[in-house]
């Protein structure tokens, strides 16, 4: 197994454990995942593999060189993120931020009535990036055979036809 595969396959199971506590799509969040951390590969600071800029509920933070579209153009800046010990840590807070955050609780009511991934996808990137083609990139992700695959494996695996 490659090092990318491997990454995938953590992450998915650390998603699909937090499906189950949270509610949040596992896709969704494998898929944001991958988008702001380059596959896991490239992480803000130590452990933010989704580009969770620093609140108040976060103990650990960095500043880093960031480029945002501010009124249709890119642009650099500083910007402070938050950092966790872990990706296990770093996944809590995405679920937590996407189930629980202010900015997010009408995207997510939504979600819970029809379960529809797709319109959470795009309410969320609203808020979620400055990047227009946001949306279409997570959505992009979210459908991939191996995403889908690995998420399967591991549900699979929870109901006892594939055994370790």
């Amino acid at each position: 197994m490659n090092d990318h595969d491997h990454r995938l396959n953590e992450v998915a199971r650390i998603a699909a454990a937090l499906e189950k506590q949270t509610g949040c799509p596992a896709r969704l969040m494998i898929a944001q995942w991958a988008l702001e951390s380059e596959w896991g590969a490239k992480p803000v600071g130590h452990a933010n593999y989704f580009g969770i800029k620093k609140a108040d509920r976060h103990t650990q933070c960095c500043t880093v060189t960031t480029h945002e579209f501010v009124n249709g153009k890119s642009v650099v800046e500083n910007l402070e993120f938050a950092d966790y010990d872990s990706l296990a840590d770093s996944c809590r807070d995405y679920a937590w931020l996407i189930t629980n955050g202010a900015p997010y609780r009408a995207a997510w009511a939504k979600f819970q009535q029809g379960r529809n991934l797709g319109a959470l996808i795009a309410s969320v990137a609203r808020v979620y990036a400055t990047d227009p083609e946001y949306a279409r990139l997570v959505e992009a992700i979210a459908n991939q055979a191996n995403v889908m695959e690995a998420i399967a494996h591991l549900r699979q695996q929870a109901l006892g036809y594939i055994t370790a």
